[in-house]
């Protein structure tokens, strides 16, 4: 099993983009789990006379009006921000399966998801996410499903499609002559197909999703301002932006490298799915 997995990754490690975005996620990842035992400050302690310090071998990112630390603040704010993606990502799916391959492959259901899905997509991102955000409240759990709803019409699209080609496949066909319960149908012969472009699509939700919820808490109405966000961060920092540059710096760059690093990982594996995307640049 480990030498088939490594056969199959092997494409992945040979992309030098792909390898640096592995890099720059598995340290964000890891910063963000051992967040208690690397942080040299809690991110919420007050220290009225360090404000607005600039880096420094005490401060190695500076500090913030409240004296609070930045690098243990920009840490653990990446948990926030990884584990709304994380959410937004299981949630878009779970609902984008659902709508694809019931349009895919029941077409009385067809038309009526696709027209939903086209109202949906209608609307900007940030705007939908907005909306849906005041309507139910800002809070953490809000956000996710705010934004599960607002990115689920882009998997659903993707879904919908290569459900369409499955569906006209020749053993798919025989499957249905042979009277195989439709149940067993889509979970063996569907799904499994639509693994692979699932996955692709996830990495770039992921991304969005990190972006999304970072320019929600810029705007305010995000998570509790109680948690620190790389979104907050930036949105107290404005005020500060020509005396003390840092404290936007950090946090923008915390976000730039993250998405990134997605977008890497997820170009190297549509690269993987389909090779001719290879080999058309």
């Amino acid at each position: 099993m480990i030498s088939r997995f490594l056969v199959t990754i092997r494409p992945l490690l040979r992309n030098r983009a792909v390898v640096i975005g592995m890099i720059i996620l598995t340290t964000v990842v890891l910063a963000a789990i051992l967040a208690p035992l690397i942080t040299p400050y809690a991110p919420n302690k007050l220290s009225i006379v360090n404000k607005l310090l600039p880096p420094s071998a005490g401060h190695w990112f500076g500090t913030d009006e409240f004296g609070r630390d930045i690098l243990s603040r920009a840490i653990y704010a990446g948990r926030i921000s990884l584990l709304v993606s994380l959410g937004v990502v299981i949630l878009s799916t779970i609902l984008g399966v659902i709508l694809g391959v019931a349009a895919g492959f029941f077409p009385r259901l067809d038309t009526p998801i696709s027209r939903l899905l086209d109202a949906m997509m209608s609307f900007p991102d940030i705007l939908l996410a907005i909306a849906l955000v005041a309507a139910l409240g800002p809070s953490l759990v809000t956000v996710i499903i705010a934004l599960g709803i607002t990115y689920a019409p882009r998997l659903a699209r993707i879904v919908r499609g290569s459900t369409l080609v499955l569906r006209e496949m020749p053993y798919i066909e025989a499957a249905v002559t042979l009277g195989l319960p439709t149940r067993q149908l889509l979970l063996r012969h569907v799904l499994l197909n639509l693994a692979s472009p699932i996955l692709v699509q996830a990495t770039f939700v992921f991304a969005s999703a990190m972006l999304a919820e970072a320019s929600l808490s810029f705007l305010g109405v995000g998570v509790s301002t109680d948690m620190p966000t790389w979104g907050t961060m930036l949105a107290s920092g404005r005020e500060y932006m020509n005396n003390a540059p840092w404290l936007m710096l950090f946090p923008g760059l915390a976000i730039v490298f993250s998405v990134l690093s997605l977008q890497l990982l997820g170009d190297g594996l549509r690269d993987l799915v389909d090779p001719r995307l290879t080999k058309e640049r």
